[in-house]
């Protein structure tokens, strides 16, 4: 499964609005992102009275919702114009064509392309082309229109993947590893921080793989680097995900050294059994992982970390899914997105010999039961701290480590306060003010 950093969960992450055009998004922090986009070109393009639909391939769950919506919506507003885009349709297009609901499926590689959203596309129906074939960057990556977050803007480095996991479908859905070029991502940076944004997530499909295909082969690091030296305005860069099996010597040294790159990363490990980790065909072993989290630890003592791990996978033993469970405390996890494993056509793993879906739902349960531990544990650890955080809505903020704070008080959006730890609910520390 591969970032956007975010959770790979299917439900509807966000509802943007704009004039009588509506987009909703399934999946991802990148999707929401790309629906931000969508939003931006559909207005241009001049449609009117639509919803868009931007879906989720990771698990069958997440096609189900986004076809369960699309009904739904054609029963709420019969007259409007229903469009279909994201991994799902540029994976099974013609499923969604054969909707009588829909009007228009549009692929990856189109959703924000000029005139995607013309009354012209609508007379084609399908547009959707070989993802596998695209090699050039899209020319919407780094670019600056913000709906889907007024505390925090975001800037797409990467699109695609280039890795094979046996579980995952979302190569076939976004292609192949595209990197954004440098200089356009700190021209983006500049220009969202002109905006007055004080925090910049940089995202992606996978951002370590950044570079790998441009001239000179830049990593990661140099990239953060970068924006950082001729950025110099900018109070926080955040990392969206980040995978588990490497981490360059440029980003660990920044982590060191540089306090406006926030010390919160969330890793794609996906399992905790050396087996299990085999035969999804991941690149490291629990021991990388682990290895990883300390390197980052000695050098930034205030790191937190956050992980996606899937629950359920084929041929996963009780003790297999126990490795799973004892990684969440040996690698001091704060945050878990937790997946029941769900079998994608198409993907080796959906041929592997599957476990019963009731075994399968209660080790899912036992490791967010594992993750809410986990997160008390990070809370325990923040009382009598004070933390800097980026209020992002009434009542809220998110400290550098990502820990979310319920604090007393008003303060504007987007801007970055001082709170006074005090406690936890569980969830969230609680705090007021400093």
């Amino acid at each position: 499964m591969a970032d956007g950093g975010l959770p790979l969960q299917a439900p509807v992450l966000n509802d943007l609005r704009a004039d009588d055009i509506e987009v909703i998004t399934f999946g991802c922090r990148l999707n929401a992102y790309e629906s931000d986009q969508a939003l931006a070109r559909a207005r241009t393009d001049g449609l009117q009275n639509a919803v868009i639909f931007n879906t989720c391939a990771v698990t069958g769950e997440a096609v189900r919702q986004a076809r369960q919506a699309i009904r739904k919506a054609r029963r709420e507003r019969p007259d409007a114009r229903l469009v279909v885009t994201g991994c799902a349709a540029q994976i099974d297009p013609a499923a969604f064509s054969a909707m009588d609901e829909v009007d228009l499926v549009l692929g990856n590689g189109f959703k924000s392309e000029p005139g995607a959203y013309a009354s012209a596309a609508f007379e084609t129906r399908v547009r959707v082309n070989d993802v596998m074939s695209v090699r050039e960057t899209a020319g919407h990556l780094a670019a600056e229109h913000r709906l889907i977050d007024r505390a925090r803007a975001y800037v797409e480095i990467q699109n695609g993947c280039d890795h094979r996991c046996t579980f995952c479908i979302i190569p076939y859905g976004r292609g192949n590893s595209r990197s954004a070029p440098a200089g356009e991502v700190v021209a983006a940076t500049q220009a969202l921080v002109a905006q007055g944004y004080k925090e910049v997530v940089l995202t992606g499909v996978d951002i370590t793989a950044w570079g790998a295909d441009l001239p000179g082969a830049p990593s990661l690091g140099q990239l953060v680097g970068r924006i950082l030296k001729l950025v110099p305005a900018l109070p926080r860069l955040r990392l969206s995900s980040i995978d588990a099996a490497e981490i360059d010597p440029h980003l660990l040294r920044l982590l060191a050294d540089e306090p406006r790159l926030m010390p919160h990363l969330h890793l794609s490990l996906q399992h905790g059994d050396d087996m299990i980790l085999k035969r999804m065909k991941r690149r490291h072993t629990r021991a990388d992982a682990l290895r990883l989290i300390d390197r980052v630890r000695r050098v930034r003592p205030d790191a937190a970390f956050g992980a996606d791990l899937i629950a359920g996978f084929p041929t996963e033993t009780d003790a297999m899914f126990e490795n799973s469970i004892s990684l969440v405390a040996e690698a001091g996890l704060a945050y878990l997105h937790v997946f029941p494993f769900s079998p994608r056509p198409g993907t080796p793993a959906a041929r592997m010999p599957q476990l019963d879906r009731a075994m399968v739902k209660a080790r899912a349960e036992r490791l967010r039961a594992a993750g809410a531990a986990a997160l008390i544990r990070h809370l325990d650890r923040h009382v009598g701290w004070t933390a800097s955080a980026v209020v992002e809505r009434l009542g809220l903020a998110r400290a550098e480590d990502f820990t979310e704070v319920a604090f007393d008080g008003s303060a504007e959006i987007g801007s970055i306060i001082r709170l006074a730890l005090a406690g936890h609910d569980g969830r969230r520390a609680l705090g007021a003010i400093a």
